[in-house]
């Protein structure tokens, strides 16, 4: 039998867990045709739960399109990421691509190709002068039009969305401020997973999306929704999990989805069929995954200053919710002031090694604060 957990990528059917209560939530605000901002960790699977409510939509009543910001760098790649996802969410041949392109950006100029695989896919090239604003008006305007001319909802996903304060102006954020806002039966999902840019976007007033859009923060999993899945998979394979040992595992992982099904993989690969899962196999599992990071985090770990290594060593140790500024944390990991353990803070959250939590920060890689805890703190 394949392993039926899954990490990395998007993960999908019978190897999604759960989220029930988020999908119903995320129905709603489609049906509702609501503007949300959608914010987690990296790898909590927010595009994976994402996928699931769009794969769940009537097609009849509605259309979607999703729209992967991370390899843009500016206006000009906004407009052709975004052109080119609303496209080809509404097409499938190339004939129909090229007609659809057409009819929605008269202001591009669109030609199809094939990709390695043989499918159709659309590009667009650019004929203007200055700066590219009525052509970010004209993609941001499409959604409104497709659900006019269609009489059906439309669901228009911008992931990655943090990556467009990384553009040279803000003119894609205004214009998404000033457009969107008038659509009536479109609904708009951002997702973001770097918390303290997408605080800088969406809370801070001097911003032009500033609460342009409800927020939808994104948890771990609880662990009594794990315990039922987790048991079947392994039931379904012949093998045993009991209650306790998934327990442990979420307390490994903090029921973060990729780590939990990361963890559960190895476990099902080192479980032969017919036996349990015991606690010395849970640890045999974790050290397995562990050596192979140990050159990466090694490299990491070596990259880093004295104050970052004392902080994250703090954060390794000490219970989830303490405190790195406080005088007795700063004293009981030789970070001399407050003012550098916020130094450091402000740096390994620059690096993505660290995310807020509760008032709080946590080791954003679960694995990570695993490795530094059993060869780093003494």
């Amino acid at each position: 039998m394949k392993n039926p957990f899954q990490y990395g990528g998007i993960v999908e059917g019978a190897a999604f867990c759960n989220r029930k209560k988020e999908l119903a939530d995320l129905t709603a605000a489609f049906e509702n045709s609501e503007k949300l901002f959608l914010y987690s960790e990296r790898r909590l699977g927010k595009t994976s739960l994402v996928h699931t409510a769009l794969r769940q939509l009537p097609k009849g009543r509605y259309a979607s399109a999703y729209i992967d910001l991370w390899p843009t760098d500016g206006e000009l790649s906004f407009v052709a990421a975004t052109a080119r996802a609303i496209t080809e969410s509404m097409s499938n041949t190339a004939g129909q691509l090229l007609d659809m392109a057409k009819q929605l950006f008269s202001r591009l100029t669109p030609s199809v190709t094939a990709d390695a695989e043989g499918k159709p896919k659309v590009t667009f090239g650019f004929n203007m002068t200055g700066q590219p604003g009525p052509e970010i008006e004209e993609v941001l305007a499409a959604p409104a039009k497709i659900a006019e001319r269609g009489k059906r909802k439309v669901v228009i996903v911008f992931d990655e969305v943090q990556q467009v304060l990384e553009y040279e102006s803000d003119l894609v954020e205004r214009r998404l401020r000033s457009i969107i806002q008038k659509h009536k039966d479109v609904s708009y999902i951002f997702l973001g997973s770097r918390k303290h840019l997408i605080q800088k976007m969406f809370l801070d007033r001097s911003r032009p999306l500033y609460r342009a859009a409800g927020h939808y923060p994104l948890g771990s999993i609880a662990t009594e929704r794990w315990i039922p899945f987790i048991a079947r998979k392994f039931r379904e394979g012949e093998r045993v999990i009991a209650d306790d040992a998934i327990q442990g595992v979420c307390k490994l992982t903090e029921g973060h989805p990729f780590y939990t099904q990361h963890l559960c993989h190895a476990l099902w690969e080192l479980c032969e069929p017919g036996e349990a899962v015991t606690d010395t196999l849970i640890e045999a599992a974790m050290k397995v995954l562990l050596d192979r990071e140990s050159y990466a985090y090694t490299a990491l770990w070596e990259s880093l200053a004295l104050n970052q290594k004392r902080l994250l060593k703090g954060l390794a140790s000490e219970p989830a919710g303490v405190k790195p500024f406080a005088g007795a944390f700063v004293r009981r990991h030789g970070l001399g002031s407050a003012s550098n353990s916020q130094r450091a803070v402000d740096s390994l959250l620059n690096r993505d090694l660290i995310d807020r939590d509760n008032g709080s920060f946590l080791i954003s890689d679960r694995f990570f604060r695993i490795w530094i805890g059993q060869r780093q703190v003494q």
